[in-house]
């Protein structure tokens, strides 16, 4: 079974706005980016109801998670520097 797609905002504002601009049916655009039909107008609806916000809710919960793990471990390194020199100050 593939995993699931996911595409960036970029991307999905991209299609909209082609498939706005009316020069292309969405059956068309959906074989030239490889997507249903069915995803294209779901974007394009969104996109008229809630506008641009809405096609980009990438939550950026990911980039705080590496930076929680990037300074953990710093504090880790720390740590083990602070340990060091208290024993080489003993």
């Amino acid at each position: 079974m593939s995993q699931r797609r996911k595409f960036n905002l970029g991307f999905k504002f991209k299609v909209v706005v082609e498939a706005l601009s009316e020069r292309y049916t969405v059956q068309e655009l959906a074989r030239k980016h490889e997507l249903h039909p069915n995803q294209i107008s779901s974007w394009k609806k969104e996109f008229l109801q809630k506008g641009a916000d809405v096609l980009g809710k990438e939550t950026p919960a990911k980039e705080k998670r590496e930076d929680v793990d990037k300074l953990y471990k710093v504090i880790g390194q720390q740590k083990m520097e602070i340990d060091f020199l208290k024993k080489a100050l003993s």
